[in-house]
Order: C-alpha cells, then sequence, then structure tokens
C-alpha cells in the first residue's frame, strides 16, 4: 500500500513541476524557485528515502533527506511573507546545516559506529531544522491572509518536528516515539504530500485561483525610457522641488510639471512610480511637509497658525493637511509643535 501512495505521489509531483515550469512567467521569481525547489526535494525524498527507497530495498541514499525540504520551505514562507523581490545571496547561508548534514552522513560511514562526536553534530543540525519548522509554523499562524499552503503545512510541520525528536532521541540512545517512528513517520508524510500535490494541481489547473504571488505587470513596459533620460529626469524633478520649490503652488499639477520640465506627463508618472517609489502627490506632499518644517523652526513665523504656515507652502486645506502630515510623520501637526515646545527640538 505504501508503495502505490509512493508512487501516486511521484507522478502527481512530477506533474506539477511540469505545470508550475510551464507557467512560471506568471509568477515572482523569488517565490517560485523557492517553492519548485521544495516540491523537487519531496520528490527526492519519495523517491530515494533511506527506509523506502522506491527502487532498492535497505539502500542508504542519504541524500534524498526531508532536511532538504525544511530548509525550502522554510525560505519559501520567509519571501512569501516580505514584500522582497530578489533572493539575497546571504540567505544561501541557510543551505549551510543541509551542507553540514550530508558532509556528515559521508563520515559516519567511514567512521564506526556511535561516534561521539558525529552524533553530537547530528543533534545540533537537526536542533536547526526544528527551529525553522518553528518559523514556518509561526509564519502560518500569524499570517492573517492564510495563503493556500496552511492546511498542509500544519500537519507537515508538526510530523517533521516529532520526526527530528525520534533523531535526536535515538542519536542519544533513548527510546524512540512509537506513534512517530520511522514507518508511521513515512506514512502519514506520504499521505500528506500526496494530498498536497492533488491540491497544488487543482489549483494550477483552476486559473482563477493563484497559488504563489504574481509578476505585477508594469504598465510602462513599452515606456522609451532608457536609463541616461531616466537619471535626467529624476534630477529634473528633484531640482524643480528643492532650487525652484514648485511644491509652493498650492494648485501645482503633473500637467503644470510637465510644462515647466519639458517632460512628457507618462514620463514623469514612470519615473516617480517605477524608480523613486512614490506617485505625483506624495512626491510634492513631501516636500510640502518638510518646507513647514523648516518654517515652524523659524522664530519668526511665531505669529502665524500652523494653518497659516501649512498654506504658505501649498496645502489648500486643513483637514487635507492634518491627513497628509502625519501620514509623513505619525503625528498630527499640532502634536509635533508640542513636542517640539516641550523638548525643545523636532521629533521626526
Amino acid at each position: 500500500m505504501l508503495r502505490t501512495i509512493q508512487i501516486i505521489a511521484l507522478i502527481q509531483g512530477v506533474f506539477v513541476l511540469f505545470a508550475l515550469y510551464q507557467s512560471r512567467k506568471e509568477y515572482k521569481k523569488t517565490t517560485f524557485w523557492l517553492l519548485f525547489g521544495s516540491i523537487s526535494s519531496v520528490l527526492l525524498y519519495i523517491l530515494g528515502d533511506d527506509n523506502n527507497n522506491l527502487f532498492f530495498e535497505n539502500k542508504d541514499w542519504f541524500l534524498f533527506d526531508n532536511t532538504l525540504f525544511v530548509t525550502f520551505f522554510f525560505l519559501f514562507f520567509k519571501y512569501y511573507n516580505c514584500e522582497t523581490k530578489k533572493f539575497k545571496r546571504s540567505d544561501n547561508l541557510f543551505f549551510l546545516p543541509n551542507i553540514l548534514y550530508f558532509i556528515v552522513e559521508v563520515f559516519e560511514i567511514q567512521l564506526p559506529k556511535d561516534n561521539l562526536y558525529i552524533e553530537i553534530i547530528e543533534v545540533i543540525l537537526e536542533l536547526v531544522f526544528v527551529l525553522y519548522l518553528g518559523f514556518i509554523l509561526y509564519s502560518v499562524i500569524t499570517d492573517k491572509r492564510r495563503i493556500w499552503a496552511t492546511n498542509f503545512v500544519i500537519p507537515i510541520v508538526i510530523l517533521l518536528v516529532f520526526s527530528c525528536v525520534n533523531d535526536i532521541l535515538k542519536i542519544i540512545g533513548l527510546k524512540e516515539l512509537p506513534l512517530f517512528n520511522t514507518q508511521n513517520f513515512n506514512t502519514y508524510l506520504l499521505l500528506i504530500v500526496a494530498f498536497l500535490f492533488y491540491f497544488i494541481s487543482y489549483k494550477l489547473l483552476n486559473k482563477n485561483i493563484s497559488i504563489l504571488p504574481k509578476n505585477e505587470i508594469s504598465k510602462y513596459k513599452n515606456s522609451n525610457l532608457n536609463t541616461e533620460l531616466i537619471e535626467k529626469y529624476k534630477s529634473e524633478l528633484i531640482k524643480a522641488m528643492e532650487i525652484d520649490k514648485l511644491y509652493l503652488n498650492g494648485k501645482l499639477s503633473i500637467q503644470d510639471v510637465s510644462e515647466k520640465l519639458n517632460i512628457r506627463k507618462q514620463y514623469i508618472s514612470e519615473i516617480l512610480n517605477e524608480h523613486m517609489n512614490t506617485n505625483f502627490q506624495d512626491f510634492i506632499n513631501e516636500y510640502r511637509v518638510e518646507e513647514f518644517i523648516n518654517r515652524l523652526k523659524n522664530d519668526q513665523n511665531n505669529q502665524f497658525t500652523l494653518l497659516g504656515i501649512a498654506t504658505e507652502v501649498g496645502f489648500n486645506s486643513k483637514s487635507s493637511f492634518n491627513a497628509i502630515f502625519k501620514k509623513f510623520k505619525g503625528l498630527t501637526p499640532t502634536q509635533f509643535r508640542n513636542n517640539h515646545e516641550q523638548n525643545g527640538q523636532f521629533v521626526q
């Protein structure tokens, strides 16, 4: 029966990898390849696990270990829950325990059994993977979005934690937990994995459901801007604010800036949105807020009300001024001024 489940899970997994790879351009690159690596490592485990090798009985293929799946899944959740688009080179260090585990397994074959140093290293490495699993479980529990993997991650993590605990107990010479011994663990895990692959297959076939964060299709993909023009226009936009102080005009529009700088409106929008991580209104208002603070510092403006100073720097109403100021500074203008008066300095 277990062999049948292995074969079914293996076939499903190969289909999932193929379908994922076919639609890889739709998804964000980092999370795609981490999920791809997770599924690939599970397939290797199904294919050649030491205790359930699909082709050879009692064959020790220690390279096909579930710890690789743990690391890939750990990194998958790490990137799924953040906005980072590119994989950081430093995160390759998370695979170091897998490499060390592989090296230890190689040495274990060469050295006499029950070598104390090898066992200590194995316990330490198992604890590292337990920490990875703890992070995964924490990510799943605290993620309000309840992503698709939640229903499968919790039982898989629980199984792997108990597997690690059993490995540690075995290494230090204590009795393993019978409910999660090697044979039971493999049966449970294969059943969950088979359902997981089936579920992913369903989602891949259902075009209305997304299994991964998709690439954002930029509305500027046909832009004629090159690197030189981008830097030139950025410089001109900043100069128009810092030197010419165009933002002091309370009715300033993107059309006004376009005519002043002789830059197309769509190029201004593209520069701000794609290359300066802002939009036109936020770009203008941030300068207005800073100008307001500079004028508030000046004792010559003590006779003016906050709204009076705000009007001078380009804000048109009290409500919008208060909302915009709090957005950038985290305080209302009144709170900001009170802090200044109490502490003798500005809290920014």
